[in-house]
């Protein structure tokens, strides 16, 4: 007979590809999820880039036990080697998931998680820590707040609402919260609902990773029609033969032809190149409505002018609600600390970051893992594949079937690509699209 603890859901924390993913394998081994999700609607962070189109193909990016909850329900699965955007992502994936009844009946859609802790004891109790279940807080879009019971939590609400600032030390630079309304981090629209904003403007793209290829090639389709749009690309990094990508040698191909375009682009002049570039500060522009760029490029100092800036620098863990629970982090990643090693940028692309499961992933706080782009802490070499491993391993651990979780298999493609030069440049920041 269970236990009143052993009776209570898992919770899931995140509705994207990799919590859905999670709740899935829940289902197939009979337990009870509970899908916490802060936004609206079911992949809610993948549509804010949902026009970007990813470079790993439909194989790559559906989880086995989705597959198989879809596939009962008569779902019929996109062809393998064709590459989704984001939103397809969504629309023909995680919207006919949410709907199956198990998933539909375990997701709570606005409930945006506050806070994780155990029931009664805050973080410094030790003594019978484990037999107290978890207590996860959310609030709605009204602000009511809500109050969930879990017997173990699998974190699964990435990243992207935590974008890096401009800063090379990490911190915003001075004068960014003040350009706010006019600074895009990420991929914006520029050619869909933002065109009116970036058409015939002075735009500065500041990254080396595959947002800023995307958001550097958006602005070109848009200058087709808006040609006075000016294009200045700005990398912290000093060398520059591994930014654009591993070219034949590259297994996705899509990946390898983004980084072709963006070097021809470099080499014909219709975008500028800066390099090594830091960003000193922005200021208002004397004279017009203008962004003042104080930057240093290669120990020369001066000023752009730009209209507008997109920060494709990458992303970072928000520890915020996790803050009353034992997590034993990476110091330089802020992974879990025994991934660290497995993931570090300096050492491995994307396809070479060895399998690794509920092991590697557990923390102090038993029954308390985090899982998908989150779990890579600040690494950018994240792939969708490699969540989908995760979440099988922990959801076996979870299950008490400790052998299923202890083998762990990845078949990735190897790139070589996606890693540092050893510098304080930043990431590739979407190895994750």
């Amino acid at each position: 007979m269970k236990t009143d603890q052993e009776n209570l859901p898992v919770a899931v924390i995140g509705a994207g590809p990799v919590g859905l993913a999670a709740a899935a394998h829940l289902i197939e081994r009979g337990e009870q999820p509970l899908v916490l999700e802060g936004g609206p609607s079911v992949g809610h962070s993948v549509m804010k880039w949902g026009h970007v189109r990813m470079f790993s193909p439909w194989r790559f990016n559906i989880d086995s036990a989705a597959r198989r909850l879809l596939e009962a329900s008569g779902w019929e699965e996109p062809c393998g080697e064709s590459y989704p955007t984001g939103g397809e992502i969504v629309g023909k994936y995680l919207e006919p998931l949410a709907s199956i009844g198990a998933v539909a009946e375990a997701l709570r859609l606005s409930h945006r998680v506050i806070s994780v802790t155990r029931d009664g004891i805050d973080k410094v109790r030790s003594h019978n820590r484990a037999d107290h279940p978890f207590i996860i807080r959310t609030v709605d879009a009204a602000g009511n707040l809500a109050i969930h019971r879990a017997r173990a939590v699998i974190d699964a609400s990435g990243t992207w609402e935590t974008p890096n600032p401009l800063g090379v030390d990490g911190y915003p630079v001075p004068g960014e919260d003040l350009f706010s309304s006019r600074i895009d981090y990420g991929i914006p629209d520029m050619a869909g609902d933002r065109e009116a904003d970036f058409g015939g403007a002075k735009v500065l793209v500041v990254g080396s990773g595959h947002s800023s290829f995307n958001a550097v090639l958006d602005l070109l389709r848009l200058k087709e029609n808006y040609p006075e749009t000016t294009i200045t690309w700005g990398m912290r990094k000093t060398k520059l033969d591994k930014v654009f990508g591993g070219g034949e040698s590259d297994a996705l191909p899509e990946r390898a032809e983004l980084g072709q375009k963006v070097r021809q682009a470099v080499v014909s002049g219709a975008v500028t190149l800066l390099n090594p570039l830091r960003i000193d500060g922005l200021s208002e522009n004397d004279g017009d409505s203008s962004i003042k760029v104080a930057v240093t490029v290669d120990e020369e100092s001066f000023e752009l002018k730009v209209d507008r800036i997109v920060v494709a620098t990458g992303f970072r863990p928000d520890p915020g609600f996790s803050r009353e629970m034992r997590v034993r982090l990476d110091s330089a990643l802020e992974c879990a600390e025994k991934l660290g090693p497995l993931i570090d940028p300096n050492e491995h692309s994307c396809g070479s970051v060895p399998a690794h499961g509920a092991a590697e992933l557990a923390h102090p706080e038993a029954g308390y893992f985090i899982v998908g782009m989150k779990s890579y802490g600040r690494a950018p070499t994240f792939l969708l594949a490699t969540g989908y491993e995760q979440v099988r391993s922990v959801v076996a651990e979870i299950a008490g079937d400790h052998e299923a979780a202890a083998k762990v298999q990845l078949d990735l493609p190897e790139t070589g690509v996606c890693h540092l030069d050893g510098s304080n440049d930043e990431a590739p920041s979407s190895c994750c699209a």
